[in-house]
């Protein structure tokens, strides 16, 4: 039994060099063939996006990049603080923006009560370029819910960078300041980035198969994916819940892939940043932090809310 799982773990970590070996050339590769994967109007380029997009060759390729990064950064601290400034401003750059979804949410709701409940109008047409855009008031008040997915989905990372998200804290609070960078580095490798490439491997082949026809899923090999490539059409999802309801429910699969992807990227920068303040000491804590500055009485009640 224990030769069985010497030879076994000897196996898998074989498999692992490999893969990551055959990441450098996948990588040089993708690099000098651009047009292999970005010519959409070709199918055989789509094909190889859905196919790479959700698979163990790009897995290994962005795991050997976190490991050349994290190797170069330790050597030169200041490639990782690039990394770390470069995340959270764009975490919280694409947070504040979308934030705003939540005044047109309000706005919008307001506009439909006005004009169903009191002009009692069915229908808002919009045309301010020309071309006029008419739908059911029901589908502008299913509309809704994207705007809150959007907010959900894209300011999650803003609100992890400004430390809003809710902690139940048993043991965290006790320890050393040593200890919570360990255990924060640990949350990040073991905890957020497992679950959400878990998520990301879901979400992209959930996207796929409501834009295109044939379907795909994650069982689909390369060679079953270039048959289908040859019937292969756009086939945008555009069914409601409701006849005149909102249709264009496909960018909620979207908001769950994008919301992985800015969230792994956050991981990758609370990884760093905690990695970087322990090996700098208590003089790196919160360096580059682009926090919201609060007033006094704001920062009361978010102080009593913690």
């Amino acid at each position: 039994m224990e030769e069985a799982g010497a030879t076994g773990l000897w196996g898998a970590l074989v498999w692992i060099g490999t893969q990551m070996g055959q990441s450098l050339g996948n990588i040089a590769w993708t690099i000098s063939h651009p047009m292999a994967w970005l010519n959409w109007s070709d199918p055989k380029a789509l094909v190889r996006v859905i196919y790479y997009g959700g698979s163990v060759e790009l897995f290994f390729a962005l795991f050997t990049l976190f490991l050349a990064l994290t190797l170069v950064g330790l050597w030169r601290h200041q490639i990782l603080w690039a990394y770390v400034r470069g995340a959270e401003a764009l975490g919280n750059g694409v947070g504040r923006i979308f934030a705003w979804a939540g005044l047109l949410m309000v706005l919008q709701q307001t506009m439909i009560v006005f004009l169903q409940r009191i002009f009692l109008v069915s229908e808002i047409s919009i045309g301010p370029f020309g071309k006029v855009f008419t739908k059911d008031l029901s589908w502008f008040s299913e509309e809704l819910k994207l705007y809150n997915a959007a907010v959900v989905a894209l300011c999650c990372g803003y609100t992890f960078i400004q430390g809003g998200h809710v902690r139940v804290d048993l043991v965290y609070g006790r320890l050393s300041r040593r200890a919570k960078k360990i255990v924060d580095m640990a949350g990040a490798l073991l905890f957020m980035i497992p679950s959400l490439v878990l998520m990301w491997l879901y979400s992209w082949y959930f996207l796929w198969r409501h834009l295109i026809t044939p379907k795909v899923s994650a069982s689909d090999g390369f060679t079953q994916l270039e048959r289908k490539a040859r019937i292969l059409k756009w086939n945008v999802e555009t069914i409601g819940f409701s006849p005149n309801g909102f249709n264009a429910y496909f960018l909620f699969k979207l908001l769950i892939f994008l919301f992985c992807v800015l969230m792994v990227i956050q991981a990758i920068a609370f990884f760093y940043r905690n990695l970087l303040e322990l090996r700098e000491g208590p003089s790196s804590d919160g360096r580059y932090l682009g926090r919201d500055q609060l007033n006094d009485e704001t920062a009361e009640r978010a102080a009593e809310l913690h």
